[in-house]
């Protein structure tokens, strides 16, 4: 059974406090993967409240091109974004998609086989995914496997997830395909990165400024929930498994909100396809720690 560590306090100190307690043996060329904030989005986690977490672990930022128009669509932009955003301001940033990329493959994948990423990914020993905890137009909610696939996905691998697997996909083709089958794409997509990366990756999502939306929308809805706090594992599942319970068990009557979101787009069906690909277990001990 994996564990799930859990601190209540939402603060730049704990972050370093819940990612030791996961015990990484020191690594020398540490990406961190974290979603930069689409232009004009409100809720996605700033630079200076995970500057001492990225000092700590001495890693670089990375990010990926996205597949819909806007401000992070093409390498030049993104970079522009970053820097406005206030990310290159303090690390070292690496669009993995800039220049090239490459395939990695899931031959048991149950609708996906294969998953297009940046070629960058190449120079990094291991990654730390740092996922802001939310909901999401498409997928319901967004944690750490949809940061691992969707997330690290070049620009033409995100529309071939969304797709189900279709060559040279349009941005309108994502919209068209069958919901379930983006789901079950996103699960198998998430297997290429933890079998790529095998135990030199971890996971820490944050619950804060919990929307409905995601870091991804221009126009974002506000909050609907009250923050939770920061969890942290080696199991992606798992992680995404505590969090979704976290909510459910929750008092707040904003979770309405965020439950209606993630039910309405099947969105639970990514862990459980997630778990049946092996990316990671349901089952989960929760440790809290002060």
């Amino acid at each position: 059974m994996e564990k799930v560590w859990f601190i209540k306090n939402i603060t730049p100190e704990n972050l370093i406090k819940i990612y030791d307690q996961l015990e990484i043996p020191q690594k020398r060329n540490i990406a961190v993967k974290l979603h930069s904030g689409e232009e004009g989005n409100q809720n996605y986690l700033k630079p200076d409240f995970v500057k001492p977490l990225i000092e700590h672990v001495k890693g670089t930022v990375v990010e990926c091109n996205t597949a819909y128009d806007g401000a992070r669509d093409t390498t030049e932009k993104h970079i522009e974004l970053m820097n406005k955003h206030g990310w290159s301001k303090y690390f070292k940033v690496d669009i993995l998609d800039a220049t090239e990329e490459m395939t990695l493959e899931n031959k048991n994948g149950e609708m996906i086989k294969k998953n297009i990423v940046g070629k960058n990914l190449e120079q990094y020993d291991f990654m730390l995914v740092l996922s802001h905890f939310k909901g999401h137009p498409m997928g319901g909610f967004g944690g750490a496997i949809k940061n691992i696939s969707i997330g690290l996905a070049s620009s033409k691998g995100k529309r071939y997830i969304h797709t189900g697997g279709r060559e040279n996909a349009t941005y309108e083709d994502m919209f068209k395909t069958d919901q379930d089958i983006f789901l079950k794409s996103m699960a198998d997509a998430a297997k290429t990165i933890t079998d790529y990366y095998q135990n030199n990756i971890a996971y820490i999502n944050v619950m804060c400024d919990m929307s409905v939306d995601c870091d991804c929308c221009k126009v974002a809805e506000d909050p609907c929930m009250k923050d939770i706090g920061i969890l942290a594992s080696k199991d992606p599942v798992a992680l995404d498994q505590a969090c979704i319970d976290l909510v459910y068990q929750s008092n707040d009557p904003g979770k309405d909100k965020l439950i209606e979101r993630i039910e309405s787009r099947n969105g639970l069906l990514t862990i459980e396809s997630a778990e049946k690909q092996q990316v990671g277990s349901r089952q989960y001990e929760r440790i809290t720690i002060d």
